[in-house]
């Protein structure tokens, strides 16, 4: 019976095998989602396309992935969104044309389910587009790009955060780890404001996503307590050093392997 109330397939597997296994697996994925939480918090992001490949790599439920990925992204959202704040990299101006249409357009994508079969595809999908874009942003070498408007240009702007946050409601995702590289590739804010713009983007589009998901999935694991303390250390961790910083390119490029490999797994799976 306690196998069946597991959230993935492979965790009852590990669980029907053995204590030790179910408990190594569940571990394995803390300190996954720890390190994802500080190395996406380290560039304005709040981890959900990683979190979706941690939990997909360890056989997570798509209805359990889901709203599992936006509870850990809100957290980590938050921290980023904070600390930026108060190192007086963030603007409202910068964020609002991106959060009007965003928010919910991202409620609506939330409540969208897809099924198993569509739902992995999709997101390898996404992670591997996302991998895309962080690469091509990282090949940008700041002296290469003119400098940025003080005001990202409204109306495309608008469309960009209504497109990405439907995009993101559906998938689980903030939307942040598409709007952070699309922000920078079109050169519209300075790089470290435009953490501070992901970094509210996140919280505003997950929380709705969240809401949305939730009149149809209200199953949420009994150990994302656990997660949520291990995305919030390194949440804290990775937004201390990223507010203060510049984001590092190779940090960009381990990043974007690990979007390749994870969402290559799922789309094959």
């Amino acid at each position: 019976m306690l196998c069946q109330n597991l959230p993935g397939v492979a965790l009852r597997r590990a669980h029907c095998g053995g204590e030790s296994a179910i408990f190594g697996q569940l571990a394995d994925l803390t300190i996954l989602i720890f390190v994802t939480a500080a190395l996406y918090g380290s560039v304005g992001q709040a981890g959900a396309s990683g979190y979706l490949a941690a939990m997909g790599l360890a056989g997570l439920d798509p209805t359990v992935m889901k709203p599992t990925a936006l509870a850990l992204n809100i957290l980590v959202a938050g921290i980023g969104a904070v600390q930026f704040s108060r190192a007086g990299l963030f603007s409202w101006r910068a964020f609002y044309p991106f959060g009007v249409l965003g928010f919910p357009f991202s409620l609506i994508g939330g409540a969208i389910n897809l099924p198993g079969r569509a739902y992995y595809p999709a997101v390898g999908i996404m992670l591997l587009l996302a991998a895309i874009q962080l690469v091509r942003s990282a090949r940008r070498a700041p002296e290469d790009q003119e400098i940025p408007p003080k005001e990202p240009p409204f109306l495309p702007s608008l469309l960009a955060g209504a497109g990405i946050g439907f995009v993101s409601g559906v998938t689980g995702t903030g939307g942040g780890i598409y709007l952070g590289p699309v922000i920078l590739i079109m050169n519209w804010v300075e790089v470290r404001k435009a953490a501070a713009v992901t970094a509210a983007y996140n919280l505003l589009n997950s929380t709705a996503a969240l809401v949305g998901a939730y009149a149809t999935l209200n199953t949420l694991p009994k150990a994302l307590p656990w997660w949520l303390m291990a995305a919030g250390f390194g949440g804290l961790i990775g937004t201390t050093v990223g507010s203060r910083y510049l984001p590092d390119k190779a940090l960009r490029y381990v990043l974007a392997g690990i979007l390749v490999i994870s969402g290559a797994k799922l789309i094959l799976s």
